[in-house]
């Protein structure tokens, strides 16, 4: 395969994920907002809490979809370091989405439904971008043996083609 074929495989791979990474945190995103507003307006918990709230229901609902879906075909075998890593990483980017919310409320006092779900959203997209490199990176890792497959240069190919000044006849 030539090296502009291979860029082509890794580059479709690369979609691939993007599109199950995206389609389990857009659920994800909706599990987060329904939460959220549904706690905030049905308790009397102040609005970050309640984001936090949301957020951790979000996570767990997430660590189903990425293990299962986008994630499916990833090293299973150390689930426990998998998991740790997955809270570990969860909770950065817990920090993250609530600390933009915490800002704009605490710090600017926007505080209406509309400005709390617009900056909860704001704050949901910086983590996302995170949460994706963290947990392609150090969560779910590739199989070891599907890591060390390379794909053959074109020079071996070249070398293996028969050449037709070369056919016996």
């Amino acid at each position: 395969m030539s090296e502009r074929g291979a860029l082509r495989v890794r580059l479709d791979r690369l979609v691939r994920e993007v599109v199950k990474f995206g389609a389990v945190g857009g659920a994800g995103l909706l599990v987060n907002l329904l939460v959220f507003n549904l706690v905030r307006h049905t308790t009397t918990l102040p609005v970050v809490r309640a984001s936090i709230l949301a957020t951790i229901v979000a996570i767990a609902f997430n660590y189903v979809g990425f293990r299962y879906f986008t994630y499916r075909d990833r090293d299973k075998s150390r689930r426990t370091k998998e998991l740790t890593l997955f809270l570990l990483f969860s909770v950065v980017g817990l920090v993250i989405e609530n600390g933009v919310l915490y800002a704009a409320t605490y710090g600017f006092g926007w505080d209406s439904p509309l400005q709390s779900n617009v900056f909860k959203f704001l704050g949901i997209g910086i983590a996302t971008l995170f949460r994706f490199w963290s947990y392609r990176t150090w969560v779910f890792r590739a199989q070891p043996a599907a890591a060390a497959v390379e794909l053959p240069d074109e020079s071996f190919l070249e070398r293996e083609r028969p050449r037709p000044d070369r056919v016996r006849g």
